[in-house]
């Protein structure tokens, strides 16, 4: 019975493991098995042996949180990597969909050095759904090799400054001709803009010149936080309705690798616009949604 057990808990964790993607994965240590009994929500269960709703759902292939009493569920657990040729700790982690804080603390590390054949655990309870790593390398490719070929000076950038356009048209061509007309000499105020999918990608990421050039921005008040914050325009106008998911989904992959895996020398600290220029402005409008990404990034 008992070898039984642990070919089902290894057979859960391997499909989870295939689920999330990137290197060959192998169980760190066994999950298990669990049968519902009556009283029990898929919440609960996750509480109970520490691991998220999503990576239990995701484990057992649901598409809803319904369960039924003697239903068999597999309980995920961490999952082992092993460190490969041109492996960062940050591409890791978006790879497998967990913060590189979570990977850093399952695996006692102080730093973000790890070294090739190094065996790092995946910590289960963060695992996302695969989309969002495979959504992250996609959006980001551009960005990360056009900021590969600059000369960044380390510790400048302090904040990442997030914006709306306050229109639904535009793109950073567009923007960047009514900032010349405005009398902004280095032209788009901003370092970059993410598309809505009418005049550039939905969720495109568009790389301004002044981040190309390394120049100070021009999108807020504080000279300040114009030499030091990096500036991302999504366009729409969130004043009147929410950004949509794919945006958001590439605002949040800008700056994750904005904070975790590009080289500037520093983390940059999450604000925006409103909180910069208090008692000026409400960009990114009222329906964007700050208590996530104040959360996220605090």
């Amino acid at each position: 019975m008992t070898n039984r057990r642990e070919f089902i808990a290894r057979t859960g964790v391997a499909l989870l493991a295939l689920m999330a993607g990137g290197a060959p994965l192998s169980a760190a240590t066994a999950g298990g098995v669990y049968r519902v009994r009556s009283g029990d929500t898929l919440g609960d269960i996750a509480h109970r042996h520490g691991v998220s709703v999503a990576a239990l759902k995701q484990a057992n292939r649901l598409s809803s949180d319904r369960i039924l009493v003697g239903q068999k569920l597999v309980i995920p657990s961490d999952i082992a990597y092993v460190v490969r040729s041109g492996d960062t700790l940050g591409s890791i982690a978006v790879r497998n969909g967990v913060t590189l804080t979570a990977l850093k603390v399952r695996n006692n590390l102080s730093s973000d050095r790890i070294l090739v054949g190094q065996k790092l655990y995946i910590p289960a309870g963060a695992i996302q759904p695969a989309a969002a790593p495979a959504h992250s390398s996609a959006v980001l490719a551009g960005v990360v090799a056009a900021t590969s070929r600059l000369n960044i000076r380390r510790g400048r950038w302090t904040h990442v400054v997030v914006h709306h356009s306050g229109i639904e048209a535009g793109n950073a061509k567009a923007y960047d001709g009514a900032h010349r007309r405005r009398g902004m000499t280095n032209g788009l105020a901003y370092d970059f803009v993410i598309g809505n999918g009418r005049d550039s990608g939905d969720g495109e990421i568009e790389i301004g010149p002044r981040w190309h050039q390394q120049l100070d921005g021009g999108h807020v008040r504080s000279d300040y936080y114009n030499a030091h914050g990096i500036g991302i325009c999504l366009v729409g106008n969130f004043e009147k309705r929410r950004p949509g998911a794919t945006q958001l989904a590439s605002l949040t992959a800008l700056i994750d690798w904005l904070r975790d895996e590009a080289p500037l020398g520093t983390k940059p600290k999450f604000t925006v616009h409103r909180w910069v220029d208090k008692n000026h402005t409400v960009c990114p409008g009222r329906h964007f949604p700050y208590a996530r990404f104040k959360a996220r990034y605090a």
